[in-house]
Order: structure tokens, then C-alpha cells, then sequence
């Protein structure tokens, strides 16, 4: 089930393949997500020192935080997942000139992850294919409920 899906991603994107991460959160965080007030429409995500992180997610901290708390809405957060799979994202993004976007926020078994994408770049002509595309198919669909 998805808390915050980014389809601006698919959008801006052609995404290759998808892969789950856990996200390491603070306290205040993971009530704010399971209230709804985070978003990745901004985020993305870099390989830096063999470790991965995700910048740009925004959680705004919910009134009821801790008091002792300074909530940070913006800051890095770190993503874990095995180093097989690190060293395979390593050599897509540097050799083959992939980007990593977030596509998705959901929890699995009470955990909070996050669905990254390994994305090629959009044109604009493919932007206005796609979207030819899925008007036509709009289109057609409705045209097939007025015949019925």
C-alpha cells in the first residue's frame, strides 16, 4: 500500500528497474509519514562513499512532535541495502548514464521503504508521445462504453 507515490518520476522518466530500500527515520518521522505529510516529488537519490542516500524528501514534522526534538524537514536520509546491489547501482549510474529517482513510500511487515527507480532521462518529444499515448487510450476506452 502506498503512502506517497511520485509520478512526476514517471513522467520525467523512463524507468529500467525498480528497487525496494529500507530508509533509516527518526521517531517523529515515521508518525508524520503514517499521518501523510511527506513527499518525494523533489527527492532524489546519489551513491556517495559505497553508501546511498536520499536528499530533497520533504517530512513536515507534525505539531505534536517531541518537544525536545529540533525537526529538520529537508535532511539527508540514508537508504540500506546489500552491497551487491550498491555496487550494481554504482556501475548503472556511473558507466551508463542512469539516474536514481524515488518512485514510491509504502510500508512492508511495519517497515517503512522506499521504491527507487534506475531512470533514463526523458526528451521533451518522448514527454508528448507518452502523452498522445495515454490520451489516446482514454479515447479509445470511452468511445468502447458508448458503444456498449
Amino acid at each position: 500500500m502506498s503512502i506517497v507515490a511520485n509520478k512526476k518520476a514517471f513522467h520525467d522518466f523512463f524507468i529500467e528497474e525498480k528497487i525496494e530500500a529500507g530508509i533509516v527515520l527518526e521517531g517523529w518521522e515515521v508518525k508524520a509519514i503514517r499521518a501523510g505529510r511527506a513527499s518525494i516529488k523533489e527527492g532524489y537519490v546519489v551513491i556517495r562513499s559505497g553508501e546511498v542516500f536520499l536528499f530533497g524528501m520533504h517530512v513536515a514534522p507534525l505539531l505534536a512532535a517531541s518537544s525536545h526534538v529540533k525537526p529538520d524537514p529537508i535532511r539527508t536520509r540514508k537508504l540500506l541495502l546489500h552491497s551487491r546491489q550498491i555496487g550494481k547501482l554504482i556501475g548503472q549510474v556511473e558507466r551508463a548514464g542512469y539516474t536514481l529517482v524515488p518512485l514510491d513510500l509504502h510500508f512492508q511487515r511495519g517497515r517503512l521503504k522506499v521504491e527507487i527507480g534506475l531512470a533514463k532521462g526523458k526528451k521533451q518529444y518522448d514527454k508528448r508521445e507518452t502523452e498522445k499515448e495515454r490520451d489516446w487510450v482514454r479515447e479509445k476506452a470511452r468511445l468502447m462504453r458508448e458503444k456498449v
